[in-house]
């Protein structure tokens, strides 16, 4: 068998990592759209819309998102699962408010304040701090 020379390994290694990225990023995409159907069909089946149920969908179309920007530019933007933690966070709080003590629902809505923090200093950093492409030209990714 002969020996493939090391340009070509990385050329075919490239290749075969790219297709197991998109395969998991076609994946999530399907899953995502599977739980949201079955989302809309409990709150059509129950005739009742909940302001968690809402909170929930706006998790998969965070997700949905999310996967449309990798697609398209090969990055993911870090306040985009930021924006997901908040939303769940919150929906946790407003599930579980009978269950939880003053102390959770404390310790919740600071969780929430820091992401809520975590996002404005991404996007001063990057307006401040913004990222070169190879041409020493700005790029945008928030």
């Amino acid at each position: 068998m002969p020996e493939l020379p090391m340009p070509a390994i990385k050329r075919h290694g490239k290749h075969m990592f790219a297709a197991i990225e998109y395969a998991g990023l076609l994946l999530v995409l399907m899953a995502t759209v599977v739980a949201a159907a079955q989302e809309v069909r409990s709150m059509m089946h129950n005739a009742s819309v909940s302001v968690t149920d809402l909170l929930l969908l706006f998790i998969y179309l965070e997700i949905v998102t999310m996967s449309s920007v990798y697609w398209h530019t090969g990055r993911l933007p870090v306040r985009m699962p930021l924006y997901v933690a908040m939303v769940a966070l919150a929906r946790h709080m407003m599930l579980d408010s009978t269950k939880l003590t003053s102390l959770d629902i404390l310790a919740e809505a600071g969780a929430i304040l820091l992401l809520g923090v975590a996002v404005l200093l991404v996007r001063y950093g990057h307006t401040r701090y913004p990222y070169l492409d190879e041409n020493g030209h700005s790029r945008t990714i928030s």
